[in-house]
């Protein structure tokens, strides 16, 4: 209780001297979802990439072994000593302590008061977004800033646990997302030989034919690796770690305490094009899953109608095909990319019977519905790799248009780029349901029909470990 005062009255001071900050109420925050998105704080490296994710062909290769978890070595997060290292430019005047963010985030509790605006972090939202991400409500990346990503995770947890749809967060929600969960939203964790061993690639070539060289498309450093393992913005890892090098063993870092993987059975996907999320249903049409994603662009739109899951690969090669999809810069011959998270759909394919298109990663989780794609759907890393195990092939992928929206009418079929197995049925189309159901599926759902035997296999069901703890090389 002490603690919780000295922390209410550190932070009525910040906001009695912080002179210049505006705010906004959180239940109006919903209005993000249709203004324009503010721009992204990257305090990290700069990264030469082009705004529009590129996707061509993923070559059918066996599924990778997925590799095992380590112990779990995550502590609650405490006042550290790090090992000296340079300092990086000085925070905003308005920026919290690192020490008192982090208690404050662990110690967060609902009140009405409002979230800055801007690109601060505030301790509330940082505890918001990690326990919508432990709810199988995804916020994207972890970075305690306020946008349209944390709105649509709260309405769909709001939508799977049967309450009126609205994007407001109440004491009521607030407790509900909490269920219990003791638990601290950061925690601390300590880098072993293997996360700081690499390989890693520091400069990533942007070129095509100078990708193709390298032996893997693998991350810049271990922070951005770190990053995506706890889901967070590598530039908020950097900010609650400002004396840390990622580079040595042994070093207690601060991290955001995130949920394990799920474990269902998702039946049908909704790929839903107003909300820019992706949504999984069981099979008696229960949301259980929802993801922010990036889908298509009004020059190369995502497909139509209902398609089905096909072939599912992890860490896989990419095949780029300018007579298929696109031309990147002077490259005009066919190129297959090694595999690793940087590459073009990062490090998970979700495979459609409509060739060429699919679910898959991103090499830029932070701007997961801030840019456009070349027609498939985009999501983080993390996300996708849950994804990949929740589905088998034949599963029904959904793409849902927004209200008064006339589908893309396509002329030509794109040349296949491998040999195509039959294509599993579509579901016939079902009839529009209300915008209170934010894309749920009428009554329940059939089981999904079994696909014709596949050059890949299933991933198989999610192993009992951490989700932080899995491999993403």
């Amino acid at each position: 209780m002490a603690r919780s005062k000295l922390a209410a009255a550190t932070l009525a001071m910040l906001f009695s001297t912080a002179g210049g900050l505006h705010a906004e109420p959180f239940d109006l925050i919903e209005s993000l979802l249709s203004s324009e998105p503010r721009p992204h704080d990257s305090r990290s490296a700069p990264r030469d990439r082009e705004d529009v994710a590129t996707t061509g062909a993923i070559e059918r290769d066996p599924l990778d072994a997925p590799v095992e978890a380590a112990p779990d070595r995550r502590v609650p997060a405490a006042p550290r000593v790090r090992p000296a290292a340079p300092k990086p430019a000085a925070a905003a005047d308005h920026d919290y302590p690192v020490d008192l963010l982090i208690s404050l985030a662990n110690d967060a509790v609902f009140t009405k008061d409002p979230f800055p605006k801007g690109q601060r972090s505030d301790p509330r939202m940082i505890k918001l977004q990690v326990m919508l991400d432990r709810n199988n409500a995804s916020p994207g990346v972890i970075d305690g800033i306020p946008g349209g990503n944390v709105v649509k995770a709260v309405r769909a947890f709001e939508e799977m646990r049967g309450h009126e749809v609205d994007g407001v967060i109440d004491a009521a929600l607030w407790a509900e997302l909490e269920g219990g969960y003791a638990e601290p939203a950061l925690v601390s964790y300590t880098l072993t030989p293997e996360d700081v061993a690499g390989p890693f690639v520091p400069e990533m070539p942007h070129d095509y034919a100078e990708q193709a060289q390298l032996g893997g498309l693998s991350y810049r450093d271990a922070a951005e690796m770190l990053a995506e393992r706890f889901h967070m913005d590598e530039a908020f890892l950097r900010r609650l770690n400002p004396d840390v090098t990622f580079a040595e063993a042994g070093v207690d870092v601060v991290v955001a305490n995130v949920g394990k993987p799920l474990k269902a059975r998702v039946a049908h996907i909704i790929a839903d094009k107003e909300l820019k999320q992706l949504r999984g249903y069981d099979v008696a049409g229960k949301l259980i899953v929802a993801y922010p994603a990036t889908i298509g662009s009004s020059d190369t739109p995502s497909p139509t109608g209902t398609h089905a899951v096909k072939a599912i690969a992890i860490n896989p090669d990419y095949w780029y095909r300018p007579k298929v999809n696109f031309v990147q810069g002077a490259n005009t011959k066919a190129l297959r990319l090694p595999p690793g998270p940087n590459g073009p759909v990062g490090a998970t394919w979700v495979g459609l019977d409509k060739p060429t298109y699919g679910l898959h990663g991103t090499p830029e989780p932070s701007k997961i519905d801030k840019t456009n794609s070349h027609g498939c759907v985009r999501l983080t890393n993390w996300d996708a790799r849950e994804l990949a195990g929740l589905v088998v092939p034949g599963v029904p992928v959904d793409f849902r248009e927004a209200p008064g929206v006339v589908p893309y009418e396509e002329t030509t079929e794109p040349v296949a780029p491998m040999a195509e197995a039959d294509p599993v049925a579509p579901r016939p189309k079902k009839p529009a349901v209300s915008p209170r159901q934010l894309g749920a599926p009428e009554g329940p759902l059939r089981a999904p029909v079994e696909a014709a035997p596949q050059a890949l296999e299933p991933l198989p069901p999610a192993r009992e470990v951490p989700y932080a703890r899995q491999s993403m090389r």
